[in-house]
């Protein structure tokens, strides 16, 4: 048995992908594609019986799935958002600086909150969900 705990924990486990509610397919695509330069690779749905099966909601879903080869988002398109507590997606971008940018230019108000000596940027994008912003590299 001690041996199968060390054969799976020498096994390398990688995230395939993220999966966020949208309430507005557009500017769910902006926030991707043109803040976080994320290219949509496809859209697909799921019937409301597979819904049903795998996430207890009774009705169809359409997905948008944004790939640049190292971070998978899957959209899901929904109409109303559950307020979020602590769910969060911590992300690295090359230029802090840059991303606030572009969030500004579409509307979006990046956040720092304080902590210690550093401060840590956050922004909500236009469905409220909540992404932690570190710089790559620093």
């Amino acid at each position: 048995m001690l041996q199968y705990f060390i054969d799976l924990m020498s096994k390398k486990v990688h995230l395939n992908h993220v999966a966020l509610q949208c309430s507005d397919r557009e500017k769910a695509s902006i926030f991707f594609t043109q803040i976080m330069k994320i290219p949509k690779l496809r859209d697909f749905s799921i019937t409301q019986e597979l819904s049903s099966k795998i996430f207890g909601i009774n009705k169809n879903i359409e997905i948008d799935v944004y790939d640049n080869s190292e971070v998978r988002f899957e959209v899901f398109i929904v109409d109303k958002i559950n307020k979020p507590e602590y769910e969060h997606v911590c992300i690295d971008v090359q230029d802090k600086e840059e991303f606030v940018d572009a969030c500004q230019k579409f509307g979006l108000e990046p956040f720092t909150v304080k902590k210690g000596e550093r401060d840590l940027l956050f922004v909500r994008d236009f469905s409220g969900n909540l992404y932690e912003v570190k710089e790559k590299n620093k």
